[in-house]
């Protein structure tokens, strides 16, 4: 019976009809003659041999390397390779996968010492490395194979992975079977498996495999979807399925201890069917746990845990609950050995005071947002009496001497004392998101004092931070509607001043009660910065306004020749569409604006016009008198409407006061109205008017104005240049 070599060299060509032993026996025959041959050699003259002897000798020393070479593959062939493929062969047919996968490792030992003992390229050795290679791979197909009957996954396809419902489908066969080797714990086909992979190194790649696929489809769908349950059925004779059932749930975000427990029933029937298996010094359970712990525990971290951190610091004691479960949901693990080392998982829940704060910052900043790009129309009337809702503080006692007492009251000795109404705001309109925004500062404040000093220093800088956000996503967000519309120019004003006036006292209010630092500054540093952006916003929406006026003006011809028809009709249309400008901003800001802002502003524009009209009529050399009665007119008509665009509130009745303080806020209007009446007096009138610089008119035009403006009214006679001799 030929040796297994002998085949193997046989089905490579090496060898066709004699075997190895009679190739040895001929290169044996060969050796003799060649060894007669030289012998005969030496029998010759060594004068006329000297070249032939010095040959001679060097075939021997190769005869001699060639029979040790010849021998030592001869006994280890025959003994170590032959041997250990042959019981390979058998243990793979008996399906003893161990004992195979370590006979194949023996022979391929002795092939690799023999490569290291001779490192000539021999044809013998290309033979044997292919050899050992198609083993190795039938081995790695039939361990594969075994593995893959234990373990059989029923997926859904990858295209249908849109929605909670295509995970359902999710199964995992357990076909571990019963034998009557097994009283308890994994198959031992199963472990002869495992082992053997374990020696092939290819464990950890098939191990990773279906750890991947494990958490894709089965245990991330069960931390994340609340209505996701596992089930684990015992198949008689057969093993094991473990599926995904749908049970409907009204929670947004599952439980830890629901978490917790689905994993366990994952993760204990497959320690019980699969993997309680050790290699070597290690469990196959704990390889799993290596390639899927960081993993899965991100998950349960970002999709359970973080979202049962309290949202208020009262519910942080009941946090201990959750600190046990996961506690004991660890311990399991670490029993079955998925598990080793320290957890991030237990560190993330016992950190919770620190993710609280984060959790609450986060929170308070994104609701935060939230108001400042909500509409800003939407508005609640501020009185003088109005005040915040603040939440009840705890009283300090005076006996830490760092902080003193509250109950301590300085008594005053001026008997005069500030009115109630001192340093209040005044009566107007502000943005209800603006309240809510200030009553969530409040809140978060006050979740400040019933924290630790850590979250308490954190939420008060995300108080802060609220305001800092205010200042850059306001203006910015709302740029094109601050600018288009007044209505909203007027609220972002008030906005501003609401703000800057709780800012004041809410650094006072809460600074007892914060661990802060001595000079910390509180909020008192924001208000110029607030008062300022309030104040630019309405300031740009005035330069807004007056540019319309001044752009309707423009269209008035200079107020010249207005003799002519089409002139003064244009001239006149610019008028009343400045007269109903003002009126519809009068009605836009009515009950919106504080009332001396509302005046300010409305008399402001009402100045910017008459300034105008005044330069544009100063301006003109030549005014006939029927221009002048035209003139005459059109100041007329603002001087008669011009007080009624002052329509602070709804009530006729209020706004009569400010209509009759125009002066008060129209700088220009007193000049305007001398202008108005020397349009239409004679050259006597003006001059008495003047009363030798006394008089009403010198109080609001200079004499070279009025000298200038009698020019153009009356024409180059005596009685002119007398007059103007006296305007001085």
């Amino acid at each position: 019976m030929t040796s297994f070599v002998t085949e193997v060299l046989a089905s490579s060509g090496k060898l066709e009809k004699d075997d190895l032993a009679s190739k040895i026996s001929k290169l044996s025959r060969k050796v003799e003659e060649t060894k007669e041959e030289v012998f005969d050699m030496l029998n010759k003259k060594y004068s006329d041999f000297l070249p032939s002897m010095q040959a001679a000798e060097e075939l021997m020393d190769q005869v001699e390397t060639v029979s040790k070479d010849i021998d030592l593959l001869k006994s280890c062939i025959e003994n170590e390779f032959d041997t250990a493929i042959g019981e390979y062969q058998k243990a793979l047919q008996e399906q003893k996968y161990v004992v195979a996968a370590e006979q194949y490792i023996k022979a391929r030992n002795s092939v690799d010492a023999l490569k290291a003992w001779r490192s000539a390229d021999i044809p013998l050795f290309q033979a044997l490395g292919s050899e050992l290679t198609i083993q190795r791979e039938n081995l790695t197909y039939h361990l594969g194979e075994e593995w893959q009957n234990q373990a059989v996954w029923k997926l859904p396809p990858s295209k249908e992975l849109t929605s909670m419902e295509s995970f359902l489908t999710t199964e995992l066969h357990l076909n571990t079977g019963a034998s009557p080797e097994r009283e308890e714990g994994t198959h031992p086909l199963l472990a002869s498996v495992l082992q053997a992979l374990a020696i092939q190194g290819e464990l950890h790649k098939k191990i990773k495999l279906f750890g991947q696929v494990l958490l894709r489809y089965m245990l991330r769908p069960l931390i994340v979807y609340p209505c996701v349950l596992v089930e684990v059925r015992d198949v008689p004779e057969q093993g094991s399925v473990i599926s995904l059932q749908y049970k409907e749930s009204q929670t947004e975000h599952s439980a830890p201890a629901q978490v917790y427990a689905k994993v366990l029933t994952v993760l204990k029937a497959l320690h019980t069917h699969l993997f309680d298996v050790s290699v070597g010094e290690k469990k196959v359970s704990a390889i799993l746990g290596d390639l899927i712990w960081e993993e899965m525990c991100d998950c349960i971290i970002q999709e359970c845990l973080l979202y049962s951190i309290p949202s208020s610091s009262s519910q942080l004691p009941e946090y201990g609950t959750v600190i046990k479960e996961t506690e004991d949901f660890e311990r399991s693990l670490r029993e079955m050995c998925y598990l080793s080392g320290d957890s991030d998982l237990l560190k993330y829940a016992k950190n919770v005071s620190c993710h609280f704060a984060n959790k609450k910052c986060q929170d308070v900043i994104v609701a935060a947002r939230k108001l400042m790009t909500s509409e800003m129309h939407n508005t609640v009337k501020i009185t003088p009496d109005y005040k915040l809702s603040m939440p009840k503080l705890p009283i300090l006692g005076g006996g830490d001497g760092k902080r003193g007492s509250q109950s301590e009251k300085p008594s005053l000795q001026q008997e005069k004392q500030l009115g109630e109404r001192t340093l209040c705001l005044p009566a107007c309109r502000i943005s209800e998101s603006v309240q809510q925004l200030m009553e969530l500062a409040l809140r978060t404040l006050s979740e400040a004092v019933g924290s630790s000093n850590k979250c308490a220093v954190q939420l008060f800088y995300t108080v802060r931070n609220i305001f800092h956000l205010f200042y850059d996503v306001v203006p910015t967000y709302h740029r094109e509607n601050l600018l288009r519309f007044p209505h909203l120019a007027a609220i972002q004003h008030n906005n501003c001043m609401f703000l800057a006036h709780h800012l004041l006292t809410l650094g006072h209010q809460f600074r007892p009660h914060l661990p802060l630092t001595d000079g910390v500054c509180y909020f008192v540093d924001l208000v110029p910065g607030f008062r300022k952006l309030g104040a630019q916003c309405f300031v740009a929406q005035m330069n807004v306004q007056k540019a319309e006026m001044l752009e309707r003006l423009s269209t008035a011809r200079n107020f010249s020749n207005l003799d002519d028809e089409e002139n003064y009709s244009a001239a006149s249309k610019a008028v009343r569409q400045v007269i109903h400008q003002l009126k519809r901003l009068g009605k836009v800001w009515q009950d919106v604006l504080p009332v001396n802002i509302y005046c300010k502003a409305m008399g402001t524009l009402l100045n910017t016009a008459i300034t105008e009209l005044i330069t544009k009529i100063m301006m003109l050399e030549d005014i006939s008198s029927k221009d002048g009665e035209h003139l005459h007119t059109l100041c007329q008509t603002i001087i008669e409407e011009g007080p009624l665009v002052f329509t602070p509130f709804p009530e006729e009745s209020k706004n009569r006061k400010y209509q009759e303080e125009v002066p008060v806020y129209v700088k220009k209007w007193m000049t305007f109205k001398e202008l108005s009446i020397a349009l239409k007096a004679s050259l006597q009138e003006i001059v008495d008017r003047w009363a030798e610089g006394k008089g009403p008119l010198a109080l609001e035009f200079s004499s070279t104005e009025m000298k200038s403006l009698i020019r153009a009214l009356f024409q180059n006679t005596d009685r002119r240049a007398v007059a103007l001799t006296k305007i001085k």
